[in-house]
């Protein structure tokens, strides 16, 4: 069994993420694998729509591969930035792709699996669906287009979510504009089988069902007063004189890495003055790698994954250390290889 597999069968292309032990995580192999079928369906007229899944029964994808790329930047991070460079190119192929493109996003779908998912055409969330940027808490930044999306949230919901590293329900998903319709998770099979026989927009009509309510619209008064701030300082002064839910949320702000707070800030702030997806990808790229050499992603996958001691030592300590001039690096250009991920 290889970690993709690939079958057509009724004029659908399926892609099935398959490393259920480590909830699909995708490595360079599987990205590769995937941007080259679907090159390879765009003109396949056998193939008129791609359905993406993941094997198991805990989600589609947790993300990128994050033990390897702790090694590698342990290592000297070279393998890493071609990683990106290539998962980025696939983000930028799903949101262009020429078919309809179905992705089921049940159970467990955070970083990387956001990126091979919310990108597509028709993106379906189930009672089961958790969506979650989470990054800011092993030292990273947002990626995989994530700012792009989560920039065009509605008011200040974005900014709550990358800064919290919430998890969305389905209908939070919807609201936020990461996903599209809701099919109760039993009702999957009937999708899969009314999507070989009808297109993508009516098979969603026969399966899909109103999502319930969104638990974070119905916090947007206070969550758009709090994180319309200009800094994290701020924003986390807002926080902390709100009520219960706005104390929690700055409780789990604390927890995230001083530098991959305010860069994830000025990232979104920025995403959303970019004109394009391409545009938010390239930016991304450039912190990406500013990340990969800093001690805090080493130190985040550390506490979080590695010795799980949930007690990482940051490096800047505080957000008051982490000067302009820090978060001005993550940004400037890349020299020689500002072009490695940005040819697209």
């Amino acid at each position: 069994m290889s970690d993709v597999e690939f079958s057509v069968h009724d004029g659908l292309g399926r892609i099935t993420l398959n490393r259920p032990g480590v909830l699909n995580a995708l490595n360079h192999d599987m990205v590769r694998a995937i941007a080259a079928r679907l090159e390879h369906w765009r003109v396949d007229t056998g193939v008129r729509a791609v359905v993406i899944d993941g094997a198991g029964d805990r989600g589609l994808c947790a993300g990128g591969d994050i033990r390897s790329i702790y090694d590698d930047a342990r290592a000297g991070g070279t393998a890493s930035p071609a990683f990106w460079a290539d998962e980025y190119r696939l983000n930028a192929a799903i949101a262009g792709y020429p078919k309809p493109y179905v992705a089921l996003m049940d159970g467990i779908v955070m970083g990387g699996g956001v990126g091979v998912s919310a990108h597509g055409s028709h993106r379906i969330v189930t009672d089961r669906s958790r969506v979650a940027m989470p990054e800011v808490g092993i030292g990273f930044v947002p990626d995989v287009g994530g700012t792009y999306l989560l920039s065009r949230a509605p008011g200040e919901l974005g900014t709550h979510v990358v800064l919290t590293a919430a998890r969305l329900t389905a209908a939070d998903a919807i609201h936020c504009g990461l996903a599209d319709h809701y099919v109760a998770a039993s009702r999957l099979p009937d999708l899969i089988d009314a999507l070989a026989d009808h297109t993508p927009d009516a098979a969603a009509a026969m399966v899909a069902g109103p999502p319930p309510p969104s638990p974070l619209a119905a916090e947007a008064e206070w969550i758009d007063h709090c994180y319309a701030a200009d800094t994290v300082e701020e924003i986390l002064d807002r926080l902390r004189d709100g009520g219960d839910a706005a104390v929690a949320a700055a409780k789990q702000i604390d927890g995230g890495s001083p530098t991959a707070l305010k860069v994830t800030l000025r990232a979104l702030r920025s995403a959303a003055a970019l004109p394009d997806l391409a545009a938010v990808l390239d930016q991304e790229y450039r912190i990406s790698c500013r990340a990969l050499a800093s001690p805090d992603l080493v130190e985040g996958v550390r506490a979080r994954i590695v010795d799980k001691d949930r007690a990482p030592r940051w490096s800047p300590a505080t957000l008051a250390e982490v000067d302009d001039a820090i978060v001005d690096s993550y940004f400037a250009d890349l020299g020689d290889d500002e072009r490695r991920g940005a040819d697209r």
